[in-house]
């Protein structure tokens, strides 16, 4: 009798040690999959950062000069063709590239026009971009330190994903090409007040005949 009974608990320790097993492997394989994707949306988004500081570095070459744009562009051609071991050190050149090209020429048409609209959007995204990755870097990271996890070798030979830390470049809103539009007074139409004729009653006449009869009665 005894012995059935520890076969029934270790029937049902098994399969719940099955599903978590199940449960765990599934969840690890999403959280991988999360983070190849908000990768790719980080590079996509670095890759248009570097490539926006190169188009800017030359559309105003006559205001930065050709050394300085030369430099910035030298600082963008190197981010776009790193090596994964190399990236982060590149990426952080450019954001020290921009910090210090937009503080030179803040408030400056050099940031003005499409060109500098477009670095900053840039910017932006590849700063959210980033933050998304970590994040899912971290998830991950933190499901695969756990005890059973790493007892169990749920990670299945995969390579833990690795933090992406670079200076965020900073965030402007470039001055707006198109001049402001004047507010147009409109005309407000009063309405005018609705007449109503006073229709006043018919005179009471005493050549009426039925009239004078019935007051004769009265």
């Amino acid at each position: 009798m005894l012995s059935g009974v520890w076969l029934v608990v270790a029937v049902l320790a098994a399969i719940v040690l099955t599903w978590w097993v199940t449960f765990t492997v599934t969840r690890i394989g999403r959280l991988y999959v999360r983070t190849e994707a908000a990768q790719a949306s980080m590079d996509a988004q670095l890759v248009r950062r570097a490539a926006a500081l190169a188009i800017i570095s030359e559309t105003a070459m006559p205001a930065l000069g050709a050394p300085e744009a030369l430099r910035l562009r030298t600082i963008s051609q190197r981010a776009l063709v790193a090596s994964p071991k190399e990236r982060q050190a590149a990426e952080n050149d450019v954001s020290r590239a921009i910090a210090g090209f937009v503080e030179a020429h803040s408030g400056t048409l050099v940031l003005d026009g499409p060109d500098g609209a477009e670095l900053a959007e840039a910017c932006a995204r590849a700063a959210i971009a980033r933050r998304f990755y970590n994040d899912a870097a971290r998830d991950t990271r933190s499901l695969l330190s756990a005890r059973m996890p790493r007892y169990l070798r749920l990670a299945r030979g995969r390579d833990r994903p690795q933090f992406f830390d670079i200076e965020d470049a900073p965030r402007w809103a470039p001055p707006s090409t198109a001049p402001a539009e004047a507010a147009v007074p409109t005309e407000t139409t009063v309405p005018t007040a609705l007449t109503v004729p006073a229709f006043a009653p018919d005179p009471i006449t005493t050549d009426d005949p039925a009239l004078m009869e019935a007051t004769d009665r009265a």
